[in-house]
């Protein structure tokens, strides 16, 4: 049986309420109680230092435990700062120090989210006394350089890590008991719909939503899209949009079917080869296969029509998208008892901004029924 863990906003807010806690009582504690609020109920953080750095400061340090996920974030340290006084009328501010990133597209402010602030607020404004305030910022230390190993520039967040997460619960998605439980909402609304809609990630169903989308028809996949289809056209789905940020869903132009990247990442290389196919020159060609992202890729081949008045975004990737159309009714068909697959599959990829780049053909039949 898989463990499940805590998301990074949950140790944050550990390490705020042990700071707290320092400042009021002069005490260390072991354990800091955290209302995780989604879902309601209590966790007890292990507090790993504390420490008073004025009558007016005090640093606590927890560290990441997200269960049997794979995630960088494991055994990360979080600190928190938490100084008497603030600079508004709020009883709470909470800061990003380092390590935490930046929002690009939101001048620079940091990437603490809406769970996260709620989380930090609700739990320490309990222990405040009326007219007191504090300022908490939290930090870090290995957030830098664990962010290069992430997607989160693709995002928009810059320099460091997010407080990302609707939940304070970590499940883990890339454990045979999280398909388990994916699997089981897929029989449940195959049982019920002929065409359906996989999105990789919280970002494809919610941009999927706003095009209109019947919700019921949505089924997050995490990491399992290969297992997935499979389990579809046994079903006899007869229909399925894949809906995906193209950074991931490009890997099944590759035939790549599971996405995490600990386990696989050919996306440069898919680029760059749909990119020599297109006719693009030799120079432009090692330019995509050397961006640092396929964000990165793809805003260069934006420049580049830019500047020459030519349609490669386009070309590439509607070849991409058809190659991962193919792809995956090979997938199905040869891990199909029949020998012959039930499921049309049609790809629709977007980007950071959650703006569609291109939709397959058969996507765009499909979308027509479902939006």
């Amino acid at each position: 049986m898989s463990r499940s863990g805590y998301t990074l906003p949950v140790f944050a807010c550990a390490a705020a309420v042990a700071a707290l806690h320092w400042l009021h009582d002069r005490k260390p504690l072991t354990f800091a109680s955290v209302d995780l609020i989604e879902p309601t109920q209590i966790a007890e953080i292990l507090i790993e230092q504390v420490a008073g750095l004025s009558d007016n400061t005090a640093l606590a340090i927890t560290r990441s435990d997200p269960g049997d996920n794979l995630d960088l974030t494991k055994d990360t340290p979080i600190w928190a700062l938490v100084e008497w006084g603030g600079e508004d009328e709020e009883t709470v501010i909470i800061k990003g120090g380092e390590g935490i990133g930046k929002q690009a597209n939101a001048d620079d402010k940091p990437a603490i989210y809406a769970y996260a602030q709620r989380l930090l607020k609700e739990n320490l404004q309990r222990m405040l006394a009326p007219g007191e305030k504090i300022t908490v910022t939290i930090i870090l230390p290995e957030g830098r350089s664990l962010a290069v190993r992430t997607s989160n520039s693709a995002f928009g967040v810059v320099e460091g890590l997010s407080l990302l997460g609707t939940t304070g619960i970590s499940q883990p998605l890339s454990t045979p008991d999280q398909l388990a439980v994916f699997r089981a909402e897929l029989q449940n609304k195959a049982s019920r719909f002929e065409s359906l809609v996989f999105c990789i990630g919280e970002n494809g169903l919610d941009l999927a939503r706003k095009l209109g989308i019947n919700p019921e028809q949505l089924v997050k996949t995490a990491n399992w899209l290969g297992p997935m289809l499979v389990e579809a056209d046994v079903l006899g789905v007869k229909e399925i949009l894949l809906f995906g940020y193209h950074g991931k869903l490009m890997k099944l132009a590759g035939g790549i079917f599971h996405t995490h990247h600990y386990l696989a990442d050919g996306r440069r290389e898919i680029l760059a080869a749909h990119c020599a196919i297109a006719g693009l020159k030799s120079a432009d060609i090692q330019a995509v296969f050397n961006s640092a992202t396929a964000e990165a890729a793809l805003t260069y081949l934006k420049s580049l029509d830019a500047a020459t008045g030519s349609d490669w975004v386009n070309q590439v990737y509607s070849a991409i998208a058809e190659t991962i159309d193919i792809r995956s009714q090979e997938y199905i068909q040869s891990h199909s008892e029949r020998g012959t697959a039930v499921t049309i599959c049609g790809s629709v990829m977007f980007d950071r901004d959650r703006k569609i780049i291109v939709k397959s053909k058969t996507a765009g039949l499909l979308m027509g029924k479902l939006c």
